[in-house]
């Protein structure tokens, strides 16, 4: 059946549906010369002047296929001119930028066809490029994402509209996006109607090349499917459709969790409550994830699942210190009640941590005393005031000392050259402090202002909110306890 008197009329609906083009803008549309930029080009230029819109044609010599692409490029600029329209057409050494990247030829091609795209709109001041992809490439593209592993976001495969994927050092307040009016058209039809339209496509040999990863689906894995199901093509299309809305739910309940986890956001690095984020199931926290690694890496195209779910697996049982490697030079670091997503190196804010003001300062027992925005509170009890399970204490601001030991003036102080003492749990051993804040992760910057709780005798009783000098802690003999708990100030925009 011949469905290409429909197109127009699809075409005309996506464009109102989706809103893909308003009136009085410039259009990119990006030709190949192929049938179904051909056909894209035919049906703009006949609904530009009942949509108001101006078009500009776009063609990138891929610097391949020898004078096949010569000749490509020549029909391209002959046919705008022919139409009346204006055509920029420009040349890339796709080879040779895929050699100095390391990337496929198809990888290297689309990263040099959107940087042109995208540089010509701005030229341009053009807010919109379209281009020819259509139903049959949308079967191919959530069926290469399955295969290659994927969420929500690569499943429901292409968009109508969507943010046009420029550089990440776009210029501030540039809007583009990627238009693509024959999404929901099949191939057979838009080949129909070039035919009925007596258009005359050029035809790339090389989309026949099964060594390239999407022809093989296309000539040889979607074939065979259709031997399971004849309309393979056409479920897959829907199943994107299904899985887009579901998509949009959750990008919905991303964008709102991200204003309750985000306490900073500066250039280069995210900040985020790590209390806050352990609140939201993992769909959201996997979603945030990709957002924060999208929002500093805007071209990033692929965030793999190992990549989420090392990240996921660090901020539900790593350690404050802990690190782990992002994709394109990106890395998360943990603290203790908030981590950062950033530059590899980055580090998060010392106001986390409590930090001393001055080396040396008393401590009131009972009473509070304030460091730096924080308070040490003290209090004494007699062993029947210990509470329930003391012993299990999670709290790592919280702690139990022998009264008798700290002596009758305690007090805070900074680390000393070459010291040591004695961590609860290693049966009395001695361990440099130094070595002791490397193994428990403390930022270098914070070691040297970090609290110790010091005995009268100036021996260390409590590493603050890190470890207990055994010598120190609460025992069968102990009668009078020191509890001390050292509250930290809010955490910004709290």
């Amino acid at each position: 059946m011949d469905h290409s008197s429909d197109i127009p009329r699809a075409v005309r609906l996506a464009v109102q549906r989706y809103q893909l083009l308003s009136p009085g803008i410039t259009a990119i549309v990006a030709v190949s010369g192929g049938p179904d930029s051909l056909c894209l080009l035919h049906l703009l230029h006949a609904l530009a002047p009942e949509l108001d819109v101006r078009l500009h044609v776009a063609h990138l010599h891929h610097g391949l296929r020898g004078s096949e692409a010569d000749a490509d490029a020549a029909f391209v600029q002959e046919t705008a001119a022919a139409w009346g329209l204006s055509c920029t057409v420009e040349r890339a050494d796709v080879a040779s930028l895929a050699q100095q990247t390391r990337a496929t030829l198809e990888e290297a091609a689309r990263a040099a066809r959107y940087a042109f795209l995208g540089r010509l709109a701005q030229q341009l001041g053009a807010p919109v490029v379209a281009v020819g992809h259509h139903a049959d490439d949308q079967a191919e593209t959530v069926l290469m994402h399955f295969l290659r592993g994927s969420g929500l976001a690569g499943l429901r495969g292409m968009q109508p509209a969507s943010r046009f994927p420029l550089p990440d050092h776009q210029p501030p307040g540039f809007d583009l996006s990627l238009i693509r009016p024959l999404l929901f058209t099949p191939r057979s039809a838009i080949l129909a109607y070039c035919s009925q339209h007596m258009l005359e496509p050029r035809f790339d040999r090389s989309n026949e090349d099964t060594t390239f990863f999407r022809n093989r689906l296309r000539h040889e894995l979607l074939p065979l499917l259709e031997g399971y199901n004849p309309q393979i093509r056409r479920i897959l299309g829907h199943t994107a459709a299904v899985l887009a809305d579901d998509y949009e739910l959750l990008a919905g309940e991303v964008q709102a969790a991200w204003s309750r986890v985000t306490l900073d956001a500066q250039a280069g690095r995210l900040l985020f409550d790590l209390a806050a984020w352990h609140t939201l199931p993992t769909a959201l926290q996997r979603g945030l994830l990709r957002e924060a690694i999208w929002r500093l890496r805007a071209s990033l195209r692929n965030v793999s699942y190992n990549h989420v779910d090392n990240a996921l697996w660090l901020l539900r049982e790593g350690a404050a210190g802990d690190r782990m490697t992002l994709p394109a030079g990106l890395e998360a670091a943990l603290g203790y009640d908030r981590f950062a997503i950033g530059e590899a190196g980055v580090e998060l804010p010392l106001d986390e941590l409590p930090q001393m003001e001055i080396q040396h300062f008393p401590l009131a027992v009972p009473g509070e005393t304030r460091l730096a925005g924080w308070t040490m509170e003290a209090v004494l009890l007699d062993r029947a005031e210990l509470p329930a399970g003391w012993q299990d204490n999670a709290d790592r601001w919280l702690a139990w000392l022998d009264a008798d030991r700290l002596g009758p003036k305690p007090f805070l102080r900074s680390r000393r050259p070459g010291e040591h003492f004695q961590p609860l749990g290693m049966a009395g051993r001695s361990k440099a402090l130094a070595e002791f804040f490397t193994n428990v992760k403390v930022p270098a910057p914070a070691r040297d202002r970090w609290p110790l709780l010091a005995t009268t005798a100036g021996d260390i009783a409590w590493v603050c909110g890190l470890r207990v000098d055994q010598r120190a802690q609460v025992t069968a003999a102990t009668q009078q306890i020191v509890q001390l708990r050292l509250r930290r100030p809010a955490a910004p925009g709290t």
